[in-house]
Order: structure tokens, then sequence, then C-alpha cells
């Protein structure tokens, strides 16, 4: 009998630890335990999860941390240089050694490891922590945590942290784009010698400094926190070194990002459904990159303008260059330093304070002087008014002083700053010198007042002449562009930004900020300080759209304003440059997400609905209820952005058309728009009207409801375009067979019905038989109560339909040319 309980508390155990094994606790993993693509881990609060996750529109996988409220903001990432192939086996587990591992493939080749030695696997588990941490602890002990790690995020309570001694940190550094979780050019740490400051770097060199203070920060406009808010801290531990930040309100869901063009950014906001605010960021401007006027140049900041000056005392190095607004040479002094009498300390206050410093402790401010007055190599010293004994207070520096920049604004966090000058240099005067940059910044003011009163006078002028003049045909019908700020005809002031402007904020351009390219040229991600996010639209020089699209893209949005419009903000018109600037939309194009096998399944049922009928009602507005009788003559999915939230904002009015408010119809030779959303009268006669983007709407509508694309559409036995395949099983009473596989379980099949009937409806080919956007609108919200018109044969039923599509031809007024509708040419 002894044998048989032998092999029964056998089989018990195994009973016991196989159960054990499937009730994994949510948060941890012991020694043998693992995650898969099929499951994740839960932090105890159901803040973070920690599982596998593909970014935007990647090919990839990653494993990584996210908030569970917002699966795309990811906190940190594990293999972010070795993606996996996305439909790879991969899992991640708590290895017996005590190390915490991602394993591909069958073979279980080791992508990424904590490589923590000494492990014992008896008494090692990790936990995913509500704070966002990953820990790998030894009994008691941590010994390994992602807050450590190589991410693009620091936290609340996370360190950013170097050992003086060894030399030893950790930095946050970006992904290569908003999608792309690999290591990108630019990284953020303490600085790992010298004084206390921290800094951005773009590869191996400096782009932005924060200089610090034990007891807080010495100047940063950038690093602030809304009052009330948090704070910010800079410790020190044996010889570690350490910043971090924290926030007493609780409620507050805080991070700080480095963004892929070398931002810092403060994100905040008090409700998980909220989307992410940006509360700060930096570089906030020119005057606050790493040397941007080379040594002994400081760089003023006058409204929006950055101007580099020479300190008193100093002249350009090479004058040709700093006239062509080339700085890095820097300045050098007029009159070399005897170290005798002869030299003496001029003070200039609110400055950042340069790099490379030197600390002598705690001390009076005439002891600071006199020991760096001592010692003729000492170029400047600074003196912090801070209480502590156990403080330092004086600050040397030696040699050139580099990335200097005045704080002109009141409240700033500027330090004065004295630096060692020949006694002549100062006019003979003594005690508290101003600013070196009062004269320039005086100038300054000087220029920007006499422009911008010209500027006001020339636009009164105009203003009065077009009124009293205009009729009588005393004013030219064509005016030129002009460079400055632009006025609508109702005085609707829109920004114009210089191109400079444009350069620094998309980092000149730089592939890793560019969102997506349209047949009018290159849309990118920029920072501008007005708005924070934009996308920046860069007419191409090969594109289609001339002066005149683009000048009429202008005035159009610059006068529309509702919720599923996209906002123009501004523009730059410089040399051949033609560029728009819009509301960022991080969720891009409905074409994005519909037409991507993978990515439709964001688009769940209700998430369509609301864009169609989001879109519906921006079109009302524009034909309707706008200042301006708009038609916008090119609606399509990859016209339709969508915001955080997936509501949809029409964009793109490059082709729009003004009418009057009693205008119905008018006629063209020159038929614009995009193959599959033009109606047949348009395409035939040239005639447009309120009823041409009835008929896109439509195509768009039942678009969004098959999720298959119009233009793509063929059935091979039957020769169908998408409008005949819905016509079709309509007619056939079978309608919900022409819906989306993606919703066909989830949707609303009277709705989805009658959607698909007012598509049907707004697709006819005589356009007497489509319904205006108000009725489309009733339609859509009141379901059955609104009846539907009867239905007949919509147009472009058939792909093998003989239309013809009418074009102006390029050297004739008159003449047309003639192709079939099938060859988008």
């Amino acid at each position: 009998m002894g044998w048989v309980c032998c092999i029964s508390y056998v089989l018990l155990a195994a009973f016991l630890c196989f159960f054990c094994n499937l009730g994994l606790s949510s948060d941890s993993l012991r020694p043998g335990e693992w995650v898969t693509r099929n499951r994740t881990l839960v932090s105890a609060g159901g803040n973070f999860a920690l599982g596998f996750f593909r970014p935007g529109n990647s090919s990839s996988s990653f494993l990584g941390i996210w908030y569970t409220t917002t699966n795309n903001t990811v906190i940190w990432v594990a293999n972010r240089e070795s993606p996996l192939p996305q439909d790879s086996e991969a899992v991640f587990t708590l290895g017996y050694d005590g190390n915490l591992q991602l394993l591909y493939g069958g073979g279980g080749t080791i992508i990424w490891s904590t490589n923590i030695s000494g492990g014992s696997s008896g008494s090692t588990a990790a936990q995913l922590q509500d704070t966002g941490d990953l820990v790998v602890k030894q009994g008691e002990s941590t010994v390994w945590e992602s807050f450590d790690g190589d991410s693009d995020t620091l936290m609340a309570g996370m360190r950013l942290k170097v050992n003086k001694k060894t030399g030893k940190r950790n930095v946050i550094r970006c992904w290569s784009s908003s999608d792309d979780p690999r290591p990108g050019k630019f990284s953020w740490g303490v600085d790992p010698k010298g004084s206390p400051q921290m800094f951005i770097w773009k590869g191996d060199f400096p782009y932005y400094r924060i200089p610090l203070l034990q007891q807080g920060f010495t100047y940063s406009s950038a690093y602030t926190p809304p009052e009330g808010y948090g704070y910010f801290s800079y410790g020190k531990e044996n010889d570690e070194e350490y910043f971090s930040y924290g926030y007493d309100d609780t409620s507050i869901q805080a991070r700080v990002i480095l963004t892929p063009d070398g931002h810092i950014q403060l994100l905040l906001r008090q409700n998980p459904s909220e989307k992410w605010s940006i509360a700060v960021q930096a570089p906030a401007n020119e005057c606050e990159l790493y040397a941007s006027c080379g040594s002994f140049g400081s760089c003023d900041r006058y409204d929006s303008l950055s101007v580099c000056s020479c300190l008193k005392g100093f002249k350009p190095k090479s004058l040709k260059d700093w006239d062509k607004g080339n700085y890095d040479g820097g300045c050098e002094r007029n009159i070399a330093l005897g170290c005798g009498e002869d030299d003496t300390f001029m003070r200039l206050p609110m400055m950042k304070w340069p790099d490379h410093s030197s600390s002598l402790g705690y001390m009076t401010f005439k002891d600071c002087e006199m020991v760096c007055s001592r010692n003729c190599s000492c170029t400047a010293f600074g003196y912090a008014n801070i209480t502590s004994y156990s403080a330092v207070n004086c600050i040397t520096w030696f040699g050139d002083l580099v990335d200097l920049a005045h704080h002109n604004t009141s409240g700033g966090f500027g330090q004065d700053l004295y630096v060692r000058v020949y006694a002549s240099e100062l006019n003979g005067s003594s005690g508290n010198y101003d600013s070196p940059h009062r004269n320039n910044r005086r100038l300054v003011a000087i220029i920007v007042t006499s422009v911008s009163s010209f500027f006001l006078l020339t636009v009164l002028v105009y203003i009065l002449t077009w009124k009293y003049c205009g009729r009588k045909g005393w004013v030219s019908k064509r005016a030129p562009v002009s460079t400055a700020p632009l006025l609508g005809e109702d005085h609707i002031e829109l920004l114009q930004l210089s191109l400079l402007r444009i350069i620094d904020a998309t980092n000149n351009f730089d592939e890793a900020n560019k969102l997506g390219e349209g047949g009018f040229g290159p849309v990118y991600k920029g920072f501008l300080s007005e708005f924070g996010m934009v996308a920046i639209k860069r007419l191409s020089k090969q594109s289609s759209q001339g002066l005149k699209e683009f000048m009429n893209e202008l005035k159009l949005i610059a006068k529309l304003q509702h919720t599923n419009l996209v906002r123009l903000l501004g523009c730059c018109i410089e040399g051949e440059e033609k560029i728009l600037i819009y509301e960022y939309l991080p969720k891009r194009s409905l074409d994005k997400f519909l037409f991507d096998a993978i990515e439709k399944d964001n688009l769940d049922w209700n998430t369509r609905i609301q864009i169609i009928e989001g879109v519906a009602q921006g079109i009302l507005y524009l034909h309707k209820y706008s200042r301006l009788k708009v038609i916008h003559r090119d609606l399509k999915a990859s016209n339709i952005l969508l915001d955080e939230a997936m509501k949809p904002k029409i964009s793109d009015f490059g082709m729009a058309r003004i009418f009057e408010i009693d205008q119905t119809q008018a006629k063209t030779n020159h038929v614009v728009g995009t193959y599959g959303y033009i109606p047949p009268e348009y395409v035939l006669h040239g005639q447009f009207s309120e009823k041409s983007d009835v008929f896109s709407f439509g195509v768009l509508l039942l678009e969004i409801v098959s999720g298959q694309k119009n233009s793509n559409f063929f059935r091979t036995q039957l020769s169908l375009t998408l409008l005949g395949w819905a016509w079709k099983n309509w007619k056939e009473k079978q309608p919900l067979e022409f819906v989306d596989l993606a919703i066909k379980e989830s949707c609303d099949s009277l709705k989805v019905i009658r959607c698909i009937e007012v598509g049907l409806l707004c697709v006819q080919a005589i356009p007497t038989d489509r319904p205006i956007m108000s009725d489309v609108v009733q339609m859509l919200s009141n379901d059955h109560s609104t009846p539907i018109s009867q239905l007949k044969e919509p147009a472009f039923v058939s792909s093998q339909s003989n239309f013809i599509v009418c074009t102006s031809h390029p050297n004739s007024k008159n003449e047309i040319t003639i192709s079939s509708i099938l060859d988008p040419r």
C-alpha cells in the first residue's frame, strides 16, 4: 500500500502544480512562468499592463509596458534593438537562473535578458508594480528594475541618475519615430562629469543643457511645473547623483518623454479617458539650443526673435560669418587680459550659466569674487543666494564661456554672472553693470516697433482704399502676395511664420517626422511653442497645386470653424516655399485604418457610425451654415483625419470652390478630384454642385460600411464596382452581405442597412435624385422615422461601363481630352 500512497501523492502534487500554473497571479512571474502573445501581466491597481504589442503600422512587434487605459501609450520596451516579426513565436519568461528573458522561435533564442548574475531561482520573482516599474526581487532585495532601463519615458518617482565615481548612468533615449521604438538619435541624462546639470545629446554631441544646483534649478523656463501640481528635485546619495520628479496630487497622471525630434515634454492628465496635454516642453526656442551663439556669445530672446550678440568687451571672431548668421565661431576679447589691477568683473543679470563650471563650495560673495580674481585663468564666477552651509553657492569658469543665454522675462530662472573683462571696456563705470544686451534689445525693439507700425499703416491704407476706391477700378485686381501676417476678407488674422521656424520645428524636414505624403506634397509633424504639436504641409515644387490652389486653401480654411473640420493654425510663404500649419491629429487619416487588414479592427461599428455622422455634419456646415458656401470637391477617406477620440475632421481644401448663397451649380473644363469619388455629371460635363459632394460622401459611406476601397474593388465574376456590389446585395434583399466582416457580428443591423440605403441614395446617377446634406443628416440620425426615397440603380455600377472623362487640354482653353473613367491617368 505504501507505493500506492506514494504514487497518489506524486499525482496530487502534479495536479496541484498544473492548476497553480494556470492560476498565475496577474501582476507577477515566478521561475518557469511566462507571458505569451495571448497573455499579459496587469499591475495590482490596474494602471499598467505588460505584454506584446505592435506600434502603429509597424510589421514588427515588441514586448513592453503601457497604460491600460490607452494601450498606445507605451512607457517601456524590452527589445528596442531587436524587433520581432509580427506573427513569430515568442515568450517572455522568468528563467530558473533568476533572469527575465525574451525567447524567440522554437529553439528558444534569447532576444533580450536582464543579465543578472548570481540569481537564485527559489527566492526570485518578477512583479509589475502600479507605478509602471517592472522589478525583479531576490527575497526582499530588488536586483533589477525597468525604471533603470533604456526608455523614452521618465515616470514620476523614477530616477535619472549617474555615478560620478564609476560613470555608470541610465539615460532616456527617444524612439526613432512615433511608430518605431528602436533607439533614435537623441538621448537625455545627467552629466557624468562636472557640476550638476543635465543634457540632451544628439548622437555624441550636446544639443540642450539644463544647469542645476543641489537646491534646485538655476535656469530653465522649460522645467517649471504648473503651480501646485508637483515638484522636481536633484539629489545625491553617496557617489550617485539623480534627477526625479513627483506629484502631490495623486489624481494627476504625469510622464516626461523625449520625443524623436529631441524635445523633452511633460505630459499631464487628470482622467484616464482624457488625452495627454503638454504642460511644458524644452528646448522651447533657438536660444535654448546648446552654444547657439558660440564662445562668449549670448543668445537673447525678444518676443519671437532669437538674437546673438557678443558680450560687452568682446567682438565676433569672424565679422563676415557673423553678418551671415553663422555664429559657430563665437567671439573674442577686444583687449587681452593683463591679470592685474586693470581687470574687473562685469555683472550680467538673469543669465543662463555657461557650461564647464567648477564648484568652490559655500562662501560669502566677497570670498567667491576674491578666489576668482586671484586666479588669472578664472574667466568668470557665479554666486547663488543659498542659506544652507552644506550647499554649493560659488561657481567658477575657466577658458571660453559657452552656451550663454539671457533670460529677459520677469520671474525667470536666470542667475547673475560675473565675467572678467579689461576695466576700460566698462567705460569707467563701476558697481552693478547692466546686461550687455540692453542696446541690442533696444535696437530690436525699435526695429520691431517700426516694422509693425509700417505694416499696420499699410494694411489700414489697403483696407480703406479697397473699401472706398475698389468699385471705381482704382485698385489692381491682382494684389501681390504679402509676406506679412495675412488677413482674410473678414479681417480674420492668420499667423504667418518664418521658414526658419518651420525648419526648426521639423528638424529640417527630417524623415523621422514625416506623417505621410499626398498629391500636393509631404506632411510633417513638428512642435511650435504657440500651438504645441502641429502638422506641417509642405507644398511640393512638382505638385499640381500651384499658388492659386494654395491661397485658395489658405483663405478658405481660415474662415471655417467647425468641430468636424481640421483647423488651420498658420502658414509660411517664403521664396518658393508654400507651407500650411494644421492642428496635429495623432490618429492619422481614415484610410490608414479602413483599408488595412489589421488596423481596421480599431474601427468598430460605434466608431464607424461616429465617423459617418461627423463627416456628414462637417459637409452640412460647408454647404449651409458656414459664412461661405463651400463645395469641397475632393472628399475621400485619405482627407478625413481622426483625432485622439477617433472623431473625424475634413481636411485638404485645395480643390474647394466658394459658391454664392443662391448659386446651385458651376462648370469647369478642368476636372479635378480623385478617381472613384467623382460623380458622372462632373466627369461628363464638368458640372459640379453641392450634389457633387453628396456623391463623394455616398461613396465614402459605402466604403466605411464595407471596409473596401471603391477604386480598388473588383468582383471578377460579376464585373461590379463597389457601388454595383452594394446595389446588387440591396436589390436581392441581402444588404448584410455587403458589410465588412470586421463589424458584421457587432453592428446594429437596422442602422447599417439604413447607412447602405443612404449611401446608395447619395450615389444616384442623376444629381436631382440625390438628397441634400441636411436630409442626409436627418436620415442618418432619425433612423427609420425619416423615409428613404425610392432607390434607382446608382452611377458606375459596372466596372466595364464606358464613361468618359473630360479635361481641359493644356494648350487650349476650349479643347477637350476624352479618356476612359477606368483609367486614373
